[in-house]
């Protein structure tokens, strides 16, 4: 195993955990952000029953992807949670109310209200708090001797405040265009309608933090502005899938807005691991400083080399199984 670079295949494997878990638990809880504007409770439950099938299974890749960073990469984990423990704390209260919010939603006629409640503030609070970590770690924290040295509010910031609503409305955005390939009739009507007007909150708050980041992060500034230019590609390559989902939503497509959104944020990831690359934990801690041993990188690798094709072919074969449309009272067909 000394031809291959352990510490950055784990690199790859949790980054592209992470990339999954974005993308597939983004659209439920960006339709949880959006249920309280939901035209009436059919629509709801529309929006409900399109991810009921998969929502649990979305999260497979936060587990993977947690239990990964913890066995090859526990400097991660020391300096992380001392820094990140209430918004991890609150992601996480989040994701446990909006998951008994999709179990008890349809069995409580006379509380039903107050479940719907928990699928929207659970929802909310899980991608604010989520927004509100990525802005932490872009901005870098205070480590000394190999932890970390801050208080228990550093991660609370203007900035991370703002990437906490940042994400709050690319979430919301991944929401209405799923619902858009999901939905039929008046609900669909609705998610395109609300769709250009996510897409203008989310470029508008994308401007905001692209030209805040460099100022909060010098090693962000000299990689934008510096020899690394081939880096603009990615927000390029993001604005051309913006624009995508514009013109598609305008010709009325059902399946191009929602993949055109998740380029938009592949790209931005990828511009964001590339503006940090090395640094996993800032300010200057590499991947490399914070690897665990490689006899237990490599003992954890094959044990996920063997799970992930396993979650993978399932997650497909959900997806496939549940790939048509949701209309009302009927649920899939």
């Amino acid at each position: 195993m000394e031809m291959f670079d352990l510490t950055l295949i784990w690199a790859g494997i949790i980054g592209f955990g992470i990339m999954m878990y974005v993308l597939m638990d983004g659209f439920d809880l960006g339709l949880g952000i959006l249920y309280p504007f939901a035209p009436d409770e059919d629509a709801r439950d529309v929006m409900m029953n399109s991810v009921a099938p998969v929502w649990d299974g979305n999260e497979t890749w936060l587990v993977l992807g947690g239990a990964g960073l913890l066995g090859a990469f526990p400097l991660v984990y020391s300096v992380f949670l001392p820094a990140l423990y209430i918004g991890v704390f609150l992601m996480l209260a989040g994701l446990i109310f909006r998951g008994i919010a999709f179990e008890l939603r349809f069995k409580s006629k006379r509380n039903r209200r107050w479940w719907n409640r928990a699928f929207c503030w659970g929802s909310a609070i899980a991608a604010f708090a989520q927004g509100a970590v990525v802005g932490a770690y872009i901005q870098g924290f205070r480590v000394e001797s190999y932890a970390f040295a801050g208080g228990a509010f550093d991660w609370l910031t203007p900035f991370t405040i703002v990437t906490g609503f940042g994400l709050m409305a690319g979430y919301a955005l991944l929401g209405a265009t799923w619902l858009i390939m999901k939905s039929e009739g008046y609900i669909q009507e609705w998610a395109y309608k609300i769709t250009p007007l996510l897409l203008a909150l989310v470029l508008g708050v994308f401007a905001v933090i692209s030209l805040w980041t460099p100022f909060v992060n010098p090693l962000v500034w000299e990689r934008w502005f510096g020899h690394l230019q081939i880096i603009w590609i990615f927000p390029a390559l993001a604005l051309l899938c913006a624009f995508t989902v514009y013109r598609s939503v305008k010709r009325r497509g059902e399946g191009v807005p929602f993949i055109a959104t998740v380029g938009i944020y592949v790209f931005t990831y990828l511009g964001l691991i590339v503006s940090k690359w090395p640094i996993i934990v800032p300010p200057d801690f590499t991947l490399w400083d914070a690897a665990s041993a490689p006899e237990s990188q490599l003992f954890l690798l094959i044990g996920v080399l063997f799970v992930i094709p396993i979650i993978l072919t399932y997650t497909a074969w959900t997806y496939w199984v549940f790939r048509g449309k949701v209309r009302v009272g009927e649920g899939y067909h």
